[in-house]
């Protein structure tokens, strides 16, 4: 899987990785178990501090996504836990894209409808 950076994006650099790698897990990029390249591996890959990739890798780990291994590094958990709700954080940022739907004028079906296209295919 490749890490794309976006340099003009609002979105924080470690940011920008938690989302690449949370999706890559989702479509299947990422399997479990598997290892992800070194902090410093991946900084310089992107041409990034590898301070800011560690702060990726932490927010994975706290929130269930990754796991720590001494001998293997930074891998793909093997087990989630199975929600069956959006946590608070991304509750909020689910109504942000809604309302921004809704003042564009966007209509509940198409909305519904890319969300079902998103969830099915991982992609628009």
């Amino acid at each position: 899987m490749i890490i794309k950076i976006n340099d003009m994006s609002d979105i924080p650099i470690y940011q920008q990785i938690r989302n690449q790698i949370v999706a890559g897990i989702s479509e299947g990029k990422l399997e479990p178990g598997e290892q992800l390249p070194t902090v410093r591996g991946l900084a310089t890959e992107i041409g990034i501090n590898s301070m800011t990739v560690n702060k990726a890798y932490q927010l994975l780990k706290q929130e269930g996504y990754v796991y720590s291994d001494r001998r293997n590094g930074v891998c793909v958990q093997k087990n989630f836990i199975q929600k069956e709700q959006l946590s608070k954080a991304a509750m909020e940022e689910l109504k942000c894209i809604i309302a921004e739907a809704k003042i564009g004028g966007m209509s509940k079906e198409t909305f519904l409808q890319i969300c079902e296209t998103v969830f099915e295919e991982g992609n628009v």
